[in-house]
């Protein structure tokens, strides 16, 4: 077997990586004071062909299967995590399904935008009703000649501030409970009885904006129906596991910079004459963090491996996601250990990490729902 990355795939990693570490890094102070990624940033994103990860290169894209995609999900990792939200809600759930189950005249019309960086897009799933109860949706999609009209209100919808799409999950057929329920393709910014609310205020990941979106009698023409009808939420479960493996990826990228600054930090720190990385009990944590780090490593590759073969993955999506965001939550207590006082203070990345990661273990499916779903599959 193996284990190392193709010599393209190392390549495009370690500049996504080294744009994260110095021009992302270097702007942290500023998005977290204002909740707001600088357009600069974007479109440098935008240039590195961050935007068009998962379109296929027909459409202006790079064109990456899920193993390349993941890799720069790690990349992505390393820096502000708020920025690394941005893209990846974007380039994972926001444009897999209408990559997967578009038609050749939705493509046409929204993926070179959406390559480019001009459309940013969002998946609206979640609802104050339906979390991780995502059967329990309540919008409603009725059908009227040759439209749709929307009715409900979706919440903490990643992007939906900034969106240009956004890939919406709404009930078709009441009567069939879950498989009665359609995607479809909404732009927010030109849809009449569309509307965003206030940007959400969150505990971390600043310049990740979310916000709700309220349908009020909006009309979306029959042709932005996304994949066949009454077939949404299949296809919504989908999108979402091979998102998850994303988020395992993007975890490990985030152990690896807390591991990085910690070892950094017990080589230069001194107390009672030596620096504290002498000290066993610190050695320890550090031992620990690389653990955390490698076996999340081996997981996601496996996992987005498996996802290129077209196998089944929904079990090890689960397991990957599980393990990497508990795994980062371990590593990021154990670097504010290591960094002492200094990692509790607001100027200190490490002290941001704690925060951030801890979304994580939360959306696209929490922790608890990860388990479920592998216990599941394994009494099936």
């Amino acid at each position: 077997m193996n284990f190392e990355l193709p010599g393209d795939l190392r390549d495009m990693q370690a500049i996504i990586r080294d744009f994260m570490l110095t021009r992302v890094e270097a702007r942290a102070h500023e998005i977290e004071e204002t909740n707001h990624v600088p357009e600069d940033l974007l479109r440098e994103a935008a240039g590195l062909g961050l935007f068009g990860l998962s379109i296929p290169e027909e459409y202006g894209g790079v064109g990456l299967g899920a193993l390349g995609r993941c890799a720069v999900y790690e990349a992505l990792g390393m820096g502000h995590m708020g920025f690394g939200g941005v893209i990846s809600a974007h380039a994972s759930i926001g444009t897999s399904g209408l990559v997967k189950l578009g038609t050749d005249e939705q493509k046409a019309r929204f993926l070179p935008r959406m390559a480019s960086g001009e459309c940013v897009a969002g998946f609206a799933i979640t609802e104050p009703s339906s979390g991780s109860d995502a059967a329990n949706i309540r919008t409603r999609a009725e059908k009227k000649d040759d439209v749709y009209v929307l009715n409900g209100t979706k919440h903490y919808i990643s992007n939906a501030p900034i969106a240009g799409l956004l890939t919406v999950i709404a009930v078709t057929d009441p009567a069939r409970g879950s498989k009665g329920m359609s995607a479809f393709l909404v732009e927010p910014q030109s849809t009449p009885g569309v509307s965003i609310g206030k940007i959400d205020e969150k505990m971390g990941q600043k310049g990740a904006l979310s916000a709700e979106v309220i349908f009020q009698d909006a009309v979306v023409p029959a042709a932005n129906l996304l994949g066949p009808e009454h077939l949404g939420y299949r296809e919504a479960l989908g999108i979402l596991t091979n998102g998850r493996v994303g988020i395992a990826a993007r975890s490990t990228g985030a152990m690896q910079r807390l591991l990085d600054l910690s070892v950094a930090h017990a080589q230069a720190r001194e107390q009672f004459g030596k620096p504290i990385a002498e000290f066993q009990a610190v050695q320890f944590m550090l031992a620990e963090m690389e653990i955390a780090v490698q076996t999340s490593r081996v997981l996601w590759q496996k996992v987005a491996w498996m996802v290129d073969q077209g196998q089944d993955v929904r079990r090890m999506a689960s397991v990957a996601k599980y393990h990497a965001t508990e795994a980062l939550s371990q590593v990021a207590d154990k670097a504010v250990q290591v960094a002492g006082g200094m990692g509790y203070m607001k100027d200190s990345p490490v002290e941001r990490y704690y925060r951030d990661q801890r979304l994580l273990r939360i959306y696209e499916g929490t922790s608890e729902i990860q388990k479920l779903i592998i216990a599941g599959d394994l009494l099936r």
